[in-house]
């Protein structure tokens, strides 16, 4: 293996270890389900919610720890705390995807917030704005976490906000069980609490067998909108993670009372981020050295997919990789599709899934973001919080066991 192959494998995500991947799959797991592999020592229960936090990195949690003093007290202890890496890239649609599937992204395929659907010829979101010509089942075929647990005898709850409820992102990587929506934060929780006490009625009866186990996904994406909008050290965000902490603080509290050690409340989050400043919020729409022979670009702000004319020649594929490396190669990671597959960056990749990722990636390190903004307009330019890169303060999430049970 050459230095640079070594590198570049030095930045892969850690898929076989601590990986939000193993998170919602541990869960299961700890529930006794049949056909899941606890992988991060989560505390046996028969009630699990996986509380999944956009946004909050584990750098994020270390900065504003006196903010968050309830999670801070989980995230401090080893027994309690542990530190997760999130996918490549480190952006929502991929996370969540192995979240709720289990699985890297090479295998799920959501490689990206927006990539190449190589049999349209065009570039299609996997968040809010999925083409209609894209079916959620047919792009993610793996069957979900939620409705392999369903389908194992547990009670499958989500709780998010009520337009995810039949999203394409769901229907590709959440599908199962039932869901409940509420737009606010506060709602969201009490919603949650409520739905377990009713799922778990005191009753002065005698209880006959075990009680049907109960496995929960909320969601809480305050902290990202509010990072993106106004920066990660700003007011605003600091205001949204004490309303987090205060709101969870809450809700273990009020569930563990009854529950006790029948309740498991795990965090984790889908990629951390940091603040760039306006002069490094860089549009490279005309720059023709990166971009000649390119038909399309795709991804994040800070990894970016290049996808080159089917006829574009070698000489050229390579004067453009050139041309990004002597601009920014000491800001940005740059390799080819090849080696970043090699490199181990998306996993295990399926044939179905290599054409979505770029024949050109550009993981930016430095305080950096590059947008196309011939293709997406100029608003992302206003965006002060970013992520998608292999940073650790991108790719590195807390998982923490909020009812203070440690992990095994």
């Amino acid at each position: 293996m050459t230095a640079r192959a070594r590198e570049l494998a030095a930045l892969a995500p850690d898929y076989d270890g601590g990986h939000v991947r193993h998170v919602m799959t541990s869960a299961a797991a700890s529930l006794g389900l049949d056909g899941f592999s606890e992988r991060l020592g989560l505390p046996s229960a028969s009630i699990a919610v996986v509380l999944m936090v956009d946004g909050l990195g584990d750098e994020l949690i270390a900065r504003h720890s006196g903010h968050a003093r309830f999670l801070a007290s989980a995230w401090r202890r080893s027994a309690t705390g542990q530190v997760n890496d999130a996918t490549a890239p480190a952006t929502t649609a991929a996370s969540i995807a192995s979240l709720g599937t289990g699985e890297v992204p090479g295998r799920h395929g959501l490689v990206g917030y927006d990539v190449l659907a190589p049999w349209l010829d065009r570039v299609v979101n996997m968040l809010g704005g999925w083409d209609p010509a894209v079916d959620p089942a047919r792009w993610q075929p793996h069957m979900s976490v939620l409705s392999r647990a369903e389908r194992g005898g547990a009670r499958v709850l989500t709780v998010s906000r009520p337009k995810f409820a039949d999203s394409p992102l769901t229907r590709a990587v959440l599908a199962g069980g039932e869901f409940l929506g509420a737009n606010r934060m506060d709602a969201r929780f009490r919603m949650a609490a409520d739905a377990v006490h009713a799922h778990r009625p005191e009753t002065s009866a005698a209880r006959q067998g075990s009680p049907q186990p109960l496995l929960m996904y909320l969601y809480v994406d305050e902290l990202d909108k509010t990072g993106h909008r106004y920066g990660v050290d700003s007011p605003e965000w600091i205001r949204a993670l004490e309303t987090l902490d205060a709101e969870a603080e809450k809700f273990v509290t009020r569930l563990g009372q009854r529950f006790g050690d029948q309740l498991s409340v795990v965090l984790t989050a889908d990629h951390g981020m940091l603040d760039i400043a306006p002069q490094g919020r860089l549009d490279f729409s005309q720059e023709e050295a990166l971009l000649r022979g390119v038909r399309h670009t795709g991804g994040e702000p800070r990894f970016v997919h290049v996808y080159f004319d089917n006829d574009a020649s070698p000489a050229v594929r390579r004067q453009v990789h050139e041309a990004w490396e002597e601009r920014f190669g000491d800001q940005a990671w740059i390799c080819t599709r090849d080696e970043a597959i090699d490199a181990g960056w998306f996993g295990l990749v399926e044939d179905r899934v290599r054409p979505r990722i770029g024949d050109l990636l550009i993981a930016v390190h430095g305080p950096l973001a590059f947008y196309h903004t011939e293709r997406t307009g100029t608003d992302p330019l206003q965006m002060i919080g970013q992520h998608g890169s292999l940073t650790d303060a991108e790719i590195k999430v807390p998982l923490l066991s909020l009812t203070g049970r440690p992990f095994g």
